[in-house]
């Protein structure tokens, strides 16, 4: 069975829709760890209520980004992990972690890339006007939400929208598509060809 490593930096709400995938046998793959960047956070409580390892490699006691990466990296080795799951991680990777983990990194961006890339994308959206925004399942390559896209959902943009309001129609999107991505992953049907992600029977 394929084994994720699930790196958070807060409440873990994608976190969740992926063990609760796994529960409802939406999704056949078993969580190995999930990682923090943050001591006391959501995530970590609601792994723990999961049963699953769970640990804090908190960033503020670590001197560089090789000592902190080499840490996670240590760990997701140590937990055997396959495929590492980025689930509001809030720390752009390196690219001697992105070579560790070859297209075997995914994470979800809550807009329509290559659109409002970086960590502003409802604020952003809204102050553009945009009619239609959602979110992106994509492969991590080197990059600030550059890599290549596998799965996408739209959400309208209403005129009354603030960003917490967008925020939630979009989570709700998040929640449906990134099991369903990592399901296509284990079933071995995602190939990456150039920018495209192909999606094979």
């Amino acid at each position: 069975m394929i084994k994720l490593g699930v790196l958070c930096s807060g409440r873990g709400s994608d976190l969740q829709s992926i063990i609760d995938a796994i529960k409802n046998k939406k999704l056949n793959a078993e969580i190995a760890v999930v990682l923090t960047d943050k001591p006391n956070v959501l995530a970590l409580q609601r792994a723990e209520n999961a049963g699953i390892k769970n640990i804090c490699i908190d960033r503020k006691n670590f001197t560089g980004k090789n000592d902190f990466e080499s840490a996670i990296l240590k760990e997701l080795k140590a937990a055997q992990v396959d495929l590492v799951i980025l689930a509001g991680f809030m720390r752009i990777l390196s690219a001697n972690f992105v070579h560790e983990y070859e297209n075997k990194i995914m994470n979800i961006h809550p807009a329509l890339l290559p659109s409002f890339p970086g960590a502003h994308a409802h604020r952003d959206a809204l102050n553009y006007g945009v009619k239609i925004s959602g979110c992106t399942v994509h492969f991590v390559d080197e990059g600030t939400d550059s890599g290549p896209i596998i799965m996408q959902a739209a959400v309208e943009v209403k005129d009354d929208d603030t960003e917490e309001s967008l925020e939630n129609r979009v989570l709700e999107q998040e929640h449906i598509i990134y099991p369903k991505a990592i399901q296509l992953y284990v079933e071995g049907k995602l190939k990456i060809v150039g920018r495209k992600v192909l999606i094979t029977d």
